[in-house]
């Protein structure tokens, strides 16, 4: 694990380089999950930085997440969007898989979207919804905030009554009715993976209140909440989990269904990001 002072030292450098390679001070931070990267290339006036050039920062490893840092115009807004993301499966420390965030904050971002691909535990969903997250459950078996508090990144306790901000669920949900898409909230449950969960423990987790399954998300969210960051959470159901249908799972059907929705979630974020203030 790294020490304080390590990671004081790595969001710093990496707060530094990017200073030196933007124009102008993003006011909103985004993170694109599996498939989902697509949305990054509507944003105008780029500039591109590979997550290799970032100092301390770690590479993306999954197909369907690009590994680029990408700066510019996106609804009037300018953006900074992570093409891709970090995940505790991969081996990564949590400060690590937790860096963007903590950059942003350096940075002095106070507002943040977070996407992914989840599964479907509630029935009524199907593949290629678009679900707000208003709650989650964090079975990852570790917090991001483990080890000595950094006070000035935050507070020993932080309160996550309201980890995912309430006004903006209700603006993602009329922004849904206005695009005649279905207005779906659910909480997002996530697991260490790799591997898809059983049918069993779909059961379980349907059984303390998930709608939604994933391997990201939450330390990100927790991190933000930590640092005083509003956050907004989208899911794309990519498919049904382990059990609820007679299929086996696989990432290429998570990025196949990604690719079929793309055109609705891009259009989504888009008239989302005109809203928030």
């Amino acid at each position: 694990m790294l020490t304080a002072k390590n990671i004081q030292t790595n969001i710093s450098e990496a707060k530094e380089f990017l200073e030196n390679n933007i124009q102008a001070k993003p006011e909103l931070g985004i993170i694109l999950g599996s498939g989902l990267g697509e949305l990054a290339n509507y944003i105008n006036d780029k500039i591109e930085i590979a997550y290799q050039e970032i100092p301390h920062f770690p590479i993306s490893t999954v197909q369907g997440h690009s590994g680029k840092l990408v700066f510019g115009q996106l609804s009037s807004k300018y953006v900074m969007a992570f093409q891709g993301r970090f995940h505790y499966y991969e081996g990564y420390e949590m400060s690590e898989v937790t860096l963007p965030v903590r950059v942003m904050q350096s940075l002095g971002l106070k507002k943040m979207i977070v996407t992914n691909a989840a599964g479907g535990i509630n029935e009524n969903y199907r593949p290629g919804d678009l679900v707000i997250i208003k709650d989650h459950i964090n079975l990852i078996g570790t917090n991001p905030l483990r080890g000595p508090n950094i006070s000035n990144l935050g507070p020993r306790f932080p309160d996550m009554s309201e980890a995912y901000n309430r006004e903006w669920r209700n603006i993602a949900g009329k922004v849904m009715e206005d695009m005649g898409i279905a207005r779906r909230e659910g909480v997002y449950a996530a697991l260490c993976g790799p591997s898809y969960e059983t049918p069993a423990e779909i059961k379980y987790l349907r059984s303390i209140g998930a709608d939604l399954v994933g391997m990201s998300t939450v330390p990100e969210v927790i991190v933000a909440n930590h640092g005083g960051m509003k956050v907004l959470g989208i899911s794309c159901v990519t498919n049904m989990a382990a059990g609820i249908l007679p299929q086996k799972l696989s990432h290429e059907e998570v990025i196949a269904t990604t690719e079929k929705a793309k055109e609705s979630f891009i259009e989504f974020i888009n008239r989302v990001i005109s809203y928030l203030d």
